[in-house]
């Protein structure tokens, strides 16, 4: 099964909104052994609450071989809580978005270097959501 492509801004707005309707279920530790997130956090496979989470869609185009590593930032770094959410740029535009039953959304994607793979995930807070061409 493939996952939805969120190919927009308003698209993704419509997820968060839909999501975030369902009713919450109890969580008790699963995500909040993340912590805030509210900048791009690794986390590693051992931390991540794989059960008591759902992949909903990805941010990444099914058509594009090798997205951009160009980042969108008015006064702001890669991890700033602040950074804006801006989906054609680096590294949202590498990401899944996923929710924890409890309600709680993330992005995630995963960093890959030389000799290492890196996951990341920061919590996913609509209002930094932006509209960039």
């Amino acid at each position: 099964m493939s996952l939805p492509f969120i190919a927009n801004t308003a698209a993704l707005r419509e997820l968060v909104q839909g999501a975030l309707a369902k009713p919450p279920q109890t969580c008790s530790t699963a995500c909040t052994s993340l912590g805030a997130c509210v900048g791009w956090e690794s986390i590693t496979e051992d931390r991540w609450p794989a059960a008591h989470m759902q992949q909903l869609a990805t941010l990444r185009d099914p058509e594009v071989v090798e997205p951009t590593f160009e980042e969108f930032h008015q006064s702001t770094r890669y991890d700033s809580p602040d950074a804006p959410i801006a989906l054609k740029h680096f590294p949202y535009n590498r990401c899944d978005v996923w929710q924890c039953q409890c309600g709680r959304l993330f992005l995630r994607y995963t960093e890959f270097g030389g000799y290492y793979v890196d996951h990341r995930v920061r919590a996913l807070n609509p209002a930094l959501i932006v509209d960039v061409a």
